[in-house]
């Protein structure tokens, strides 16, 4: 009996070699985005939204900031993509076209713009009668 019960075991031993190696592997062949969002006044920004999409607009994905405004964007396929935070009306500029390979990890730190920065000048006065 332990004569069939020994080509079973190592099949079943082999195939679950072969399904931990090929998840193993597929892991690595995704890309990831991670960094850190700032305030204009350079501390760090939790909660912030950070929008990462391919340079040609599809696959839109939205993450936030941890307390300490950092942020990682994973599961990434080998493609182009562009990259913004926004928090309270305020926003960074979009990094665009940040090329990534399979497996690869790229760092970004993104800025907050002042919200009102859109605004010049000043607003009138409010009138009275």
């Amino acid at each position: 009996m332990n004569r069939r019960l020994v080509p079973s075991l190592v099949l079943v031993l082999t195939l679950l070699f072969a399904v931990g190696l090929q998840a193993q592997s597929s892991g690595k062949s995704d890309a990831s985005i991670r960094g850190v969002v700032l305030g204009a006044d350079g501390k760090p920004v939790a909660a912030a939204a950070v929008t990462c999409q391919s340079s040609a607009g599809i696959r839109p994905r939205v993450v936030h900031t941890d307390a300490k405004g950092h942020y990682i964007i994973t599961g990434l396929k080998q493609d182009s993509y562009d990259l913004r935070a926004t928090s309270n009306g305020a926003y960074s500029d979009w990094e665009k076209n940040i090329p990534l390979r399979k497996g690869q990890t790229k760092e970004y730190t993104l800025r907050l713009l002042n919200g009102n920065t859109a605004l010049s000048g000043t607003l009138p006065a409010k009138q009275t009668k």
